[in-house]
């Protein structure tokens, strides 16, 4: 089965948020690849347990000194709202995989491989401590795939 992924943390450079930084358009250009050269039929985003990134949003550190970090971190406001308790780093990881699921199935070719039913998307969480990978569904609720 072919397969590609990408960071949780990675909004495609297509994003209703503006231009990406620096770095982040190449995993997009990656899966655009996948999917429209190599015919790739699953794409995961995976996000993890104890994620720096989503820490450091959840509990609001001051990132004025790490501009880049702070301008990625901007991409995952829409996660941030949907946290229903703040400082729930777990929750903020759940929301922002299901964000970049949407944010990717924006872009020309995944929208033209969802539409054919030719591509699924995946929603991961895995959480490093016990292993285990939740699966998502669009509600955010998880479902274990394997521990």
């Amino acid at each position: 089965m072919n397969r590609a992924s990408c960071s949780s943390s990675a909004p495609p450079a297509t994003s209703a948020h503006g231009p990406c930084p620096d770095g982040v358009a190449a995993s997009v250009e990656y899966v655009e690849y996948a999917v429209a050269v190599l015919g790739v039929r699953d794409v995961v985003v995976c996000g993890r347990s104890a994620c720096g990134a989503m820490t450091a949003l959840a509990r609001r550190h001051d990132l004025s000194g790490t501009q880049a970090v702070a301008g990625r971190l901007r991409h995952a406001d829409a996660s941030q709202a949907r946290a229903t308790r703040a400082g729930d780093v777990d929750a903020l990881v759940r929301h922002n995989v299901l964000a970049q699921l949407a944010d990717l199935a924006t872009h020309p070719s995944v929208a033209r491989a969802l539409a054919q039913r030719t591509l699924t998307p995946h929603g991961w969480v895995y959480d490093i401590p016990t292993g285990r990978v939740d699966v998502l569904t669009p509600t955010g609720h998880p479902t274990a795939l394997a521990s």
